[in-house]
């Protein structure tokens, strides 16, 4: 094991136990990526944040488009699982599930604004890179399997499907991102619950 490796930063508990490096070097990176954003993230900030080594970060990522690729594979995680978490709320019918994915989709785009940057605006990231790829497809097969559900038909062997998909995609990344950029006076202004009717309609727009 390398002096890297090796490298602590006291916490409430002490110490790093071995092991837990490479998840405090991404729990360091989302704190840089929120304060300083895409443009002023670096590995230096990185290990200066988690109180480690300048070598830390990129014994563990290679280097800066590593550690980006590894957070973005961090924040589709927690993106499905917002979906999820909706999901399992929502009524089991498929244009429910379908309306929870996308009020899934607005609920991490605002509680994670810089990871939902990353996540789908940034150039810095290898999709190429397995560790993000596989989540990313998870996600969207979410999307697909939903619009199967709701028009009963296949949006890999139905071009008019997939359109769906996309229009669907399209249409809640959309809300998300203006949402976030507070340019949706009236639907911000608007209580939680009023809002999530609205983006139901929304979602409930996708052909049946």
């Amino acid at each position: 094991m390398s002096k890297t490796e090796t490298t602590k930063k006291p916490t409430k508990a002490g110490t790093y136990h071995h092991g837990d490096l490479r998840a405090a070097l991404l729990e360091a990176a989302e704190t840089v990526l929120e304060e300083n954003g895409i443009e002023g993230f670096s590995l230096r900030a990185v290990a200066k944040q988690a109180g480690v080594s300048h070598a830390a970060p990129a014994h563990h990522f290679g280097d800066t488009a590593g550690l980006l690729t590894a957070l973005a594979a961090v924040g589709y995680q927690r993106f499905m699982a917002a979906q999820e978490a909706r999901q399992a709320n929502a009524e089991k019918n498929a244009s429910s599930q379908m309306q929870a994915l996308g009020l899934g989709y607005v609920d991490f785009a605002l509680q994670h604004p810089a990871l939902f940057r990353l996540v789908f605006s940034s150039d810095r990231t290898n999709y190429e890179d397995e560790t993000l790829a596989k989540p990313a497809n998870q996600a969207f097969e979410k999307l697909v399997d939903g619009t199967r559900n709701v028009a009963g038909i296949d949006p890999y062997t139905d071009n008019e499907a997939m359109i769906d998909v996309l229009a669907a995609w399209a249409m809640v990344h959309g809300l998300a991102d203006l949402l976030n950029a507070g340019r949706l006076g009236p639907l911000q202004r608007m209580s939680d619950a009023e809002r999530e009717e609205v983006i139901k309609k929304i979602v409930g727009r996708l052909r049946r």
